[in-house]
């Protein structure tokens, strides 16, 4: 990944967007990779392999307008239930992605993060990828590039009420202390701020069980464009549709006098 000094204040400049708006945090649900893949007469791999580049010019296109976090979903929980083949080849494909493309990350200050469970079935050798990219980028100060692998909401929320019901009955958090702080704290991610924005491709408009508690107050931008397809481009075009709506988490706006 290259990219001119000068493409931050160009991108946001061709959109017509507000440097002062922008989201911190952006989710993308990377969809249409098989019906991609479908539509040349490709085995659904193929789909799959076509998204790394649209992948990381994405996350060029974050780069350039300023964004603290993206994330990203590369497997979900319910991704085990696909064939065995495709299964297999997902768990090599994202494990040689982090390999290739981890120090290519590091030289553009991404800090890598995983979220979701690491246990097995996850095989080692991608858990041990996972923590070798995170250490290799772990200093870094610019885009966090989190990756949910093998994350479910609903998994990530029974995670999180694991662990408050182990600390209650350790006597470490009182019941009357468990609070929207309290589960917080003990998501995969506690530090990353809320979603502001969530992108979902290809057309489909359903959240699928994707960070159901960091988007309750998240911009939804559903685009028709197959993941493949996607680029900086029309992740900026996508903040342009989110500068363009009125946030106001409950609150009513009085006209001005």
């Amino acid at each position: 990944m290259t990219a001119d000094p000068t493409a931050r204040t160009d991108l946001a400049a061709r959109h017509g967007l507000s440097t002062d708006r922008m989201p911190r945090h952006v989710a993308i649900i990377m969809d249409g990779n098989g019906r991609w893949a479908a539509q040349r007469g490709e085995p659904r791999r193929v789909g799959h392999t076509a998204g790394e580049a649209a992948l990381f010019d994405a996350v060029e296109g974050s780069i350039e307008l300023g964004l603290e976090v993206l994330t990203v979903w590369a497997f979900s929980t319910d991704n085990w239930k696909r064939p065995k083949a495709e299964v297999a080849f997902l768990m090599d494909f994202n494990r040689d992605l982090l390999r290739r493309r981890a120090h290519e990350l590091d030289e553009r200050n991404v800090r890598v993060r995983f979220i979701g469970r690491r246990e097995r079935p996850v095989p080692r050798a991608v858990r041990d990828e996972i923590a070798w990219g995170e250490g290799l980028t772990a200093d870094n100060t610019g885009l966090v590039l989190q990756v949910a692998f093998n994350y479910g909401g609903r998994a990530e929320l029974t995670d999180a009420a694991r662990a408050i019901a182990a600390d209650v009955a350790a006597g470490r958090l009182a019941p009357d202390q468990v609070d929207e702080d309290a589960i917080r704290e003990r998501l995969y991610a506690p530090s990353a701020p809320d979603v502001d924005l969530l992108v979902r491709t290809s057309g489909e408009q359903r959240l699928s069980n994707y960070l159901l508690w960091e988007t309750a107050y998240a911009e939804l931008v559903f685009t028709e464009v197959l993941w493949p397809d996607f680029d900086r481009e029309e992740l900026a075009r996508c903040v342009a549709a989110y500068q363009g709506r009125d946030r106001r988490f409950g609150r009513v706006h009085q006209p001005p006098r």
